[in-house]
């Protein structure tokens, strides 16, 4: 049975993204953090995003320029399978990556039940507080960024009901960003 694992960068005031969407200040240039993250991006795993998230990284890790300032990354990043979740999008064109169009709570069951490497969710605020809410979610990987942006938007917008954890792992940087690993508690 595969594990599902949320992976993202949230504010000190709790925020994945600023009110325009953007997580820019979420990339730190700094040795220690750049290795942390090329060799998570390296491993063997399922790459999933909603569709806004989806259409971000495709317009950015395909390219050029992310080779040239991330090739580790953005080699992991091209070559693991994807998918993505979207009523809406036609189409889903960067390598390895498979359209779904039905329920979500129903595929990722479905897709837990395959045998294969761990599902990894990168972004996708909407599909992570859906999911959190079946209690889909095996893990949930933060790092916590040093930076406040007084507004934005939360993982867990719109989840209606209390949800508890246990620290499992945790990291410091020297930039300041600290890794915390969850588990639901049941």
């Amino acid at each position: 049975m595969r594990k599902l694992v949320v992976f993202n960068s949230v504010t000190l005031d709790g925020y994945f993204v600023d009110s325009k969407g953007d997580m820019s200040w979420a990339h730190k240039n700094d040795d220690e953090w750049n290795a942390f993250v090329s060799e998570n991006a390296s491993g063997n795993g399922m790459l999933v995003f909603g569709r806004i998230t989806y259409e971000l990284m495709a317009s950015y890790w395909p390219t050029p320029m992310a080779l040239q300032n991330s090739p580790v990354v953005a080699k992991g990043m091209n070559a693991m399978p994807k998918i993505v979740f979207s009523r809406t999008l036609d189409n889903a064109s960067w390598s390895n990556t498979k359209l779904l169009k039905g329920d979500l709570a129903t595929e990722v069951r479905k897709l837990k039940q395959e045998p294969g490497p761990a599902m990894v969710i990168l972004g996708s605020g909407t599909i992570v507080s859906q999911l959190a809410q079946q209690n889909l979610i095996d893990e949930y990987q933060i790092a916590l960024s040093p930076s406040v942006l007084g507004q934005g938007r939360t993982m867990f917008e719109g989840v209606k009901q209390k949800l508890n954890f246990k620290l499992t792992n945790s990291r410091a940087f020297r930039n300041g960003n600290i890794f915390l690993c969850y588990q639901p508690l049941a």
